[in-house]
């Protein structure tokens, strides 16, 4: 059993495992040459050699505890055939959204237009590097890609005033969002994926009052349906104000938790296993800095059931020689 399954299945508190969102990818020198020569960013996900080639990189260099595939949330909107492309310095462009189509889409056709996803799942899962390590699979929350879909952009490029306008389609949407997402999340189990990742990106988006609707109804059935595979589900709720809320109403088994969020309040509010906290930015500065504030993450949950990562993904900028140091730090701890 991999160290992080441990700290998950029978809650160790000596571990310290290791792995970090976004570690394959936009930092690492190897994976800008790959890019250079694969410029659609959809279609690099679907080359399932080089997505596990992208995904065993870090695993190449660093002692970090997982694997998480190299994709992206929005492979569920690409397989429901909307048009997704990603927009240097923008960001991802969604196409219009075709309900009437999507309603009719089958699980078979889904499978079959992201089938290379699960290829590079079970390469990386059957892998040398990944022995005695976890493979992660992952998807987006149903509010995050609810977002994405009906916004056809990034809301950090604002979020149409319209948005929850009509009430009926979005119910709609939502349904035919979490029932692929369930097949998403079968398929990837199937070849190999022992735990999956709940990306929530815009979870900070929702007022009070819309939580229930977009945020935990749908994700609760989510993690449900995870946990009926026999598989732990890790939730990140980016920007929720009320954490404790959050997993007494989800119950995921692992919360990952943002770098807005105070660390000793968590430690004292939640009793399942933590994950995250800590900010990309500190890659950033210099090795006294990060071993300082690694430290104070690890302090604050030294009797806590912990997986230590970032509180958001790896920073494109980062010095691969920072990310590790802090694995060292983390590993010697």
């Amino acid at each position: 059993m991999s160290n992080i399954k441990k700290v998950i299945k029978d809650r160790k508190t000596d571990l310290n495992p290791i792995w970090i969102m976004r570690q394959a990818g936009r930092y690492l020198p190897e994976f800008r040459e790959i890019r250079k020569k694969n410029t659609d960013f959809i279609k690099l996900c679907l080359n399932s050699s080089l997505s596990a080639e992208i995904t065993l990189q870090p695993l190449k260099r660093f002692d970090l505890d997982a694997a998480i595939i190299f994709s992206d949330i929005l492979i569920l909107p690409y397989g429901l055939n909307q048009k997704v492309e990603f927009v240097k310095n923008v960001g991802p462009i969604l196409g219009d959204l075709n309900f009437n189509q999507m309603s009719k889409f089958t699980e078979n056709v889904f499978t079959e237009r992201v089938n290379p996803v699960y290829n590079a799942i079970d390469l990386v899962k059957n892998n040398k590097l990944t022995e005695n390590k976890s493979t992660i699979g992952f998807v987006g929350a149903p509010w995050t890609l609810l977002v994405y879909m009906l916004n056809k952009k990034s809301p950090k490029q604002g979020l149409e005033k319209n948005f929850f306008e009509d009430d009926v389609l979005i119910t709609e949407i939502l349904g035919l969002i979490e029932k692929f997402l369930k097949i998403h999340i079968k398929n990837q189990i199937n070849s190999g994926a022992e735990i999956i990742q709940i990306f929530d990106s815009w979870a900070g988006l929702l007022d009070n009052k819309n939580l229930s609707k977009y945020l935990y109804n749908p994700t609760f059935s989510l993690v449900e349906f995870i946990k009926s595979l026999d598989v732990p589900a890790i939730c990140f709720p980016r920007g929720i104000k009320d954490y404790k809320k959050y997993c007494e109403i989800i119950q995921p088994d692992v919360i990952c938790i943002d770098y807005e969020t105070d660390p000793a309040q968590i430690a004292k509010d939640i009793k399942i296993p933590i994950q995250g906290g800590m900010n990309p930015q500190i890659l950033l500065t210099d090795k006294e800095n990060l071993k300082k504030e690694a430290k104070r993450y690890l302090d604050i949950f030294k009797d806590h059931p912990y997986i230590f990562n970032l509180g958001h993904g790896v920073l494109p900028e980062t010095n691969p020689s920072m990310m590790e140091y802090l694995v060292k730090i983390v590993k010697d701890y």
